[in-house]
């Protein structure tokens, strides 16, 4: 197919088969959008391959039945998520099989690329249980049971119920343990067919507030700054007598329990990523006044905080499986905020604190693990994580609730600098006599572990799981943990080790004990 010279482009143009033009339009949208053809997968940004997939499941019979190798995302796309919800969750898929290429099947396709053997019905043939496999590498996982395993339609409404799409199991024991969550808990948000929240754990919504990209003419530099002869202030703020820049925070600055992680240090020759991670040391982070440094500034008068709070909860935007962890998330001032660092608000401060405790919870991870086949932690995926409703949080470890315990905890981990004092005084953390607010918790490597210890010992029992050896198959899911410790603590899992020893001790009603490993 060409498109004829230069003399005559409008003739070549004209004959043109009609593949040709089906394909054209494939790739430009144009009216197959408002094509009826391709009611599911017609729709937004098109994947060529997934009008080819519509269009199978159109044309077979009702009984019959259609087998094709596509790229994996036909089943975790949000994009396809319409159509894969179709077949998965009416008994009408048959087989979900995903490979990783390695450069064996593909030689010529990147060896990251992910494909799947995907086999479904006619409308009105039921195929049952689907066959199911994640991560497979050769023909030999087809004949391993426990890489191979099938799974109920309503398996991929319970675990996705807003897309129906697929989770990512990479063995058996990882599809009954995480199916058994969800039969237990409640997703964060659950949403209805019109894509409408019917159903919310806690009262919270979603909030990005500077786009890193539509809105960098906000964006202050260092450089800019001096030229406009404004003068550095504490807490990484400048100032020009009245006008005030505050720092624009982004994903790589925070951590688990930690909103002052890494400062953003500047590689020019990297054309692609010039700002870069620099981790903050532990002298400065039992500064109550350091802040860390960012890659810009944004004028305090275009920030539009939303909330009626000085604080909220923010989380990464980058979430990679293959991390130390995947879900990143921790209480935050108030401040600017990239849209790498997403924000959950809410008007109920003991929604966000309880929320805080659990996203950053091991039990929590692990399920997320399961979900996330990109390197996003996006928002509706975020809503279909298993969450703890409130009613849990009553239970009682001795005389203290869990929901006193994870407040706690949450306050003492985050409440390390002097910019999140109106959030120790949201969570009456005052001087009984004088009433202001009392100084942060100075950083304490040793007395950390030990609270987060506790803390995961108490979510592996609010999720239902108290059997010693899933919690110990869970964590062994957490490699870069696991080498770190070792490399630190004399070939010791200690993670492991001090949320195992607490979890007996919570068992016992004991919250106070310091356990000794």
């Amino acid at each position: 197919m060409v498109f004829g010279d230069s003399k005559d482009k409008a003739k070549g143009y004209r004959s043109h088969s009609a593949v040709f033009r089906f394909l054209y339009h494939l790739r430009h949208g144009g009216r197959l959008r408002f094509s009826t053809g391709y009611p599911l997968l017609g729709r937004g940004d098109i994947n060529i391959y997934s009008l080819f997939v519509e269009r199978a499941q159109r044309l077979i019979k009702p009984d019959g039945i259609a087998g094709l190798l596509v790229p994996s995302g036909i089943a975790s796309d949000k994009g396809a998520a319409d159509f894969f919800r179709s077949i998965s969750t009416t008994a009408r898929l048959v087989a979900l099989l995903d490979f990783e290429n390695r450069g064996i099947y593909f030689p010529d396709v990147h060896n990251s690329f992910k494909f799947c053997v995907l086999v479904a019905t006619g409308a009105k043939r039921n195929a049952g249980d689907a066959q199911c496999g994640f991560f497979l590498s050769g023909e030999d996982d087809l004949a391993d049971p426990e890489r191979c395993f099938t799974l109920k339609p309503d398996d991929f409404a319970l675990v996705n119920p807003n897309t129906g799409t697929a989770p990512i199991f990479r063995a058996r024991r990882d599809a009954g343990m995480t199916t058994g969550i969800y039969k237990r808990l409640p997703v964060l948000v659950r949403r209805d067919g019109d894509g409408e929240v019917a159903e919310s754990v806690w009262p919270v919504r979603y909030f990005t507030m500077f786009h890193m990209t539509n809105d960098s003419n906000f964006f202050w530099t260092r450089e800019r700054l001096e030229a406009h002869r404004a003068y550095p202030v504490p807490g990484s703020r400048w100032q020009k007598g009245k006008q005030q820049f505050v720092p624009l925070c982004v994903g790589k600055m925070i951590h688990q329990f930690d909103h002052r992680a890494a400062s953003v240090g500047i590689n020019t020759a990297n054309v692609h990523v010039a700002g870069h991670s620099d981790r903050v040391s532990l002298i400065e982070h039992q500064q109550f006044d350091f802040a860390p440094r960012p890659q810009y500034w944004i004028d305090l008068s275009a920030v539009e905080w939303p909330s009626k709070l000085n604080w909220c909860l923010g989380f990464r935007d980058i979430a990679r499986s293959t991390d130390e962890r995947t879900i990143i998330g921790t209480i935050v001032p108030k401040a600017a905020y990239g849209n790498t660092l997403p924000l959950i608000l809410s008007d109920q401060s003991e929604a966000l604190v309880l929320l805080a405790g659990n996203l950053s919870s091991v039990v929590l991870d692990y399920v997320a693990r399961q979900k996330v086949q990109s390197t996003h932690a996006n928002w509706y995926i975020v809503e279909q994580l298993p969450i703890v409703p409130e009613k849990h949080y009553a239970q009682k470890f001795g005389k203290r609730k869990a929901s006193h315990i994870v407040r706690d905890h949450v306050l003492r981990l985050s409440y390390t600098a002097h910019d999140l004092k109106d959030f120790a005084r949201d969570m009456g953390h005052m001087d009984r006599k004088t009433g202001e607010v009392l100084p942060p918790f100075k950083w304490d490597e040793e007395e950390r572990a030990h609270l987060r210890a506790r803390l995961d010992a108490l979510y592996f029992l609010l999720y239902g799981i108290s059997d010693r050896d899933d919690v110990r198959y869970i964590l062994d899911t957490f490699p870069i943990v696991r080498e770190q410790d070792e490399k630190a603590h004399d070939g010791r899992f200690r993670t492991r080790d001090l949320i195992l020893a607490y979890m007996n001790a919570l068992e016992a009603g004991d919250t106070e004990t310091i356990v000794a490993l």
